[in-house]
């Protein structure tokens, strides 16, 4: 259990609940109330509470038939978002290399946030070009080839409530009207890859593309950028074409990589929850 907080911005019930949580997971394996009461030498009433507080908000799992606890499916939800993105992030980079000897420009791979991309990896191209965007910094969606590229593969519900905020320009070429928008993300969608001339970044044209999960979700996105005068439509398009291939490929490794890794994990979970009974 964690000790007394010395950030007085830190609030008490929350960094215990953190500690039974946190007990939970590393334990790996169905808990009893018992036992977390024990392990985190605090009563069993306020555990009982946190725990039922965890499960509420699936972080945990309250297997009632046996007055037990395991991870939840929230939980596992946000670790196997997580674990996806590396693992992407990692199968990405060597194309992302590639992609830089091969246009010069500037290569990045982005993850969505909150009505936004978050840039993850930025490689300059050795000639004298680069963007703005470092890692770490974040655009918008609708501005960028990445967030477009992201918001044409999203589900209808969750792209049509990111269409519905209000729609900054970034330059005076970033595309607002929301009608205009959608149709250049119908397009998107059955081109598999984006393209936005000076939208976020004066004098840059950004080629993008997604990579898609093991349910279609569109994980991250990898785009180049280049100067416009480097860049014509025609070439764009060849370029999209290409990036739009590498992301397919990525996407299946990614969904390889992911079933096997849940394969095995479904195995460790289902001997560590339900170990063979002891013989004497």
């Amino acid at each position: 259990m964690p000790g007394t907080p010395t950030n007085s911005y830190v609030v008490r019930p929350v960094d215990k609940a953190l500690g039974v949580l946190a007990y939970v997971v590393e334990c790996g394996q169905v808990v009893s109330l018992k036992s977390v009461s024990h392990a985190l030498a605090i009563p069993k009433t306020t555990a009982f509470r946190y725990l039922q507080t965890l499960a509420q908000a699936g972080f945990l799992e309250h297997h009632a038939d046996r007055d037990r606890y395991s991870v939840g499916p929230r939980l596992r939800s946000m670790a196997r978002i997580d674990s996806s993105i590396s693992l992407a992030r990692e199968l990405a980079h060597p194309v992302l290399l590639a992609l830089t000897r091969d246009y010069q420009g500037t290569v990045n791979l982005a993850v969505k946030g909150d009505g936004s991309i978050v840039y993850l990896d930025v490689i300059d191209g050795r000639i004298g070009f680069r963007t703005k965007a470092r890692s770490g910094d974040s655009h918008p969606l609708h501005s960028t080839a990445l967030g477009k590229a992201i918001l044409a593969h999203m589900p209808q519900l969750e792209a049509q409530n990111y269409l519905s905020r209000p729609l900054i320009e970034r330059t005076g070429r970033t595309l607002i009207d929301r009608d205009q928008l959608e149709r250049q993300l119908r397009q998107i969608a059955r081109s598999g890859y984006a393209i936005e001339t000076g939208e976020n970044e004066d004098g840059a044209m950004c080629v993008g593309a997604p990579i898609l999960d093991d349910h279609g979700y569109p994980l991250v996105a990898i785009s180049i950028a280049v100067p416009l005068a480097r860049m014509s439509p025609s070439l764009a398009m060849v370029a999209g074409r290409k990036l739009s291939e590498m992301a397919a490929q990525i996407s299946g490794s990614l969904c390889q990589r992911r079933a096997a890794y849940v394969h095995l994990s479904a195995e460790v979970t289902a001997s560590a929850a339900f170990p063979p009974a002891l013989t004497s």
